[in-house]
């Protein structure tokens, strides 16, 4: 998959913390043999294998037909986070599902794989533009957490990091580095420094 577009925002004086999901193709199909008329929703598929924060789409349902996504495959705003709950149970919190219909039959879960994340490093670099001053240089494991066991990547700039920048705007991209040595971006965007008021 392409780079994806995020934009960061860092403010002067708070920790910036940033959870990252990796997700590649293929799709990855779960059952569905239950779901909630309730807020959050909750849906049963049983060894969803799934963690919170991944995102999920909610296809081919019978009954409570407003759940599905509208499109095939589903588009990005159409999947959702999702909360761990049990082994075969997930909520979607901001679905309220109360005025659904009732929940008949079938549909499943549909989500990408998520990146073996095992021998990876990661490294990002904030610059003046592209190809220009380096403002920020983050690597792992100091600045950038993997944890393939939740499979996310956590980029921590500390209070006093940024408490300390005298820019305001730049570019970045997220790598990841496997361990054969293949450099795959993920990320990239623009990142804004906003001013702290209290100090």
């Amino acid at each position: 998959m392409a780079a994806k577009k995020l934009n960061l925002k860092i403010r002067q004086g708070e920790t910036f913390l940033r959870v990252i999901r990796w997700e590649t193709p293929p799709f990855i199909y779960k059952a569905i043999t239950a779901i909630t008329q309730s807020g959050p929703v909750g849906i049963t598929s049983t060894a969803h294998g799934l963690k919170t924060g991944w995102r999920v789409a909610v296809v081919s349902v019978g009954g409570m037909y407003e759940i599905n996504a509208l499109n095939d495959p589903p588009r990005d705003n159409e999947f959702k986070q999702c909360t761990y709950v049990d082994p075969d149970t997930i909520q979607i919190n901001n679905v309220n599902s109360t005025p659904y219909t009732p929940y008949t039959s079938g549909g499943y879960l549909q989500f990408y794989t998520p990146v073996d994340l095992v021998g990876y490093t990661a490294r990002m670099t904030i610059k003046t533009k592209i190809g220009g001053t380096i403002l920020l240089a983050l690597v792992s494991p100091t600045d950038i957490a993997i944890d393939n066991t939740n499979h996310t990547i956590t980029i921590t700039i500390t209070a006093t990091a940024t408490a300390a920048l005298t820019w305001t705007r730049g570019v970045y991209d997220l790598e990841m580095v496997g361990p054969t040595g293949i450099v795959t971006t993920i990320f990239s965007g623009t990142v804004d420094v906003t001013e702290e008021v209290t100090t």
